[in-house]
């Protein structure tokens, strides 16, 4: 009989989630949580390398994402919710790891190098924000995790993980499982409505799981589509259009798409007909998860207290590891 998978999965918590995460990661885990011994992370100590002088906004959003967790389906009672700077351990094991890792590997790191551009960081980066791939292989193991639902662009993190862990091996023993991305097989980070490359709660270009109704349409209504599509008559491109990219995950009537994107593309349809169709899919299937974050609106305070129990039981599990990685360091006195 083979062991469940250990999954170690979360989010930084700066803000709402938005459909994005949904489609990146959120479904997975409501899937996978009957299925695995699943860890859900609150990234609070990662979500300060790039937010140092605004913790409160961290603290503040904490519980807007267990909000978002529960609406979308994730069960408090079955999956291991924890806050990561309750979980000391973490960042003791993430100073051990970065005597396995060279600073320039570090920079080479195809994810930190894209979020360092991003963010117009330049040679202005902190030395917390290029470490936090250390720190992430630190939340990955301290569980001992073997899988990590990721976005495709989150890959070169995981292949980060697994060169540490060869170097622990190596130098101190086997301790720990290599890391197994699991990448959503419904494709990867939606586009921003703006048409960049991702949709990003700092970016200011993401419709949130929580947005009312009116909210979404009204983004949806401004989202990129063609620029040379200007009359519709125009042919236009399905290509890069950022509505149809979002209609190719949501639309339940593949059929119906595809019939709507030749007609798009010899001319006769209108960007206005394709947003409002989008706008109704999308509101259509975001009211079970409003319906559901209503719910728990004036129950803030036992998600919370859930959570902090739940945080108390991963911490034994982090104590656990620690004391297995001093007896490999030869560090138990």
């Amino acid at each position: 009989m083979h062991e469940k998978k250990i999954v170690l999965t979360g989010d930084r918590p700066t803000g709402k989630l938005h459909i994005g995460h949904y489609v990146g990661s959120l479904k997975q885990r409501v899937d996978l949580q009957r299925t695995t011994d699943q860890y859900i992370l609150i990234a609070d100590m990662q979500a300060l390398t790039d937010n140092i002088h605004n913790p409160e906004k961290v603290k503040a959003h904490v519980i807007e994402v267990l909000m978002d967790y529960y609406s979308v389906g994730i069960d408090f009672e079955v999956s291991n919710i924890f806050i990561q700077s309750l979980i000391p351990e973490i960042a003791e094991l993430a100073v051990i790891y970065l005597n396995l890792v060279t600073v320039n590997r570090l920079k080479r790191n195809p994810t930190i190098k894209t979020e360092i551009a991003q963010k117009g960081f330049g040679e202005a980066v902190t030395a917390g924000f290029l470490m936090y791939p250390v720190h992430q292989a630190a939340d990955i193991t301290i569980v001992r995790a073997n899988l990590v639902p990721v976005g495709s662009d989150q890959i070169p993190m995981i292949e980060q993980t697994n060169e540490i862990i060869e170097k622990f091996t190596a130098i101190y023993g086997p301790l720990f499982e290599r890391v197994e991305p699991l990448v959503p097989s419904r494709g990867n980070r939606l586009p921003g409505i703006d048409g960049q490359a991702k949709m990003g709660k700092s970016l200011s270009n993401a419709i949130y799981l929580s947005d009312s109704a009116d909210s979404v349409h009204k983004k949806v209504m401004n989202m990129y589509t063609d620029p040379n599509h200007l009359h519709v008559a125009d042919p236009g491109t399905v290509e890069g259009n950022t509505v149809f990219a979002y209609l190719d995950l949501f639309d339940p009537n593949a059929n119906e798409l595809a019939n709507l994107k030749e007609q798009y593309q010899k001319g006769g349809l209108g960007d206005v007909t394709i947003k409002k169709r989008l706008s109704e899919i999308l509101n259509s299937f975001l009211e079970p998860i409003r319906l559901k974050r209503a719910e728990i609106e004036h129950e803030k305070s036992w998600l919370m207290e859930h959570v902090l129990q739940s945080t108390k039981n991963v911490r034994i599990r982090a104590q656990e590891t620690m004391e297995l990685v001093k007896k490999c360091l030869h560090l138990l006195y």
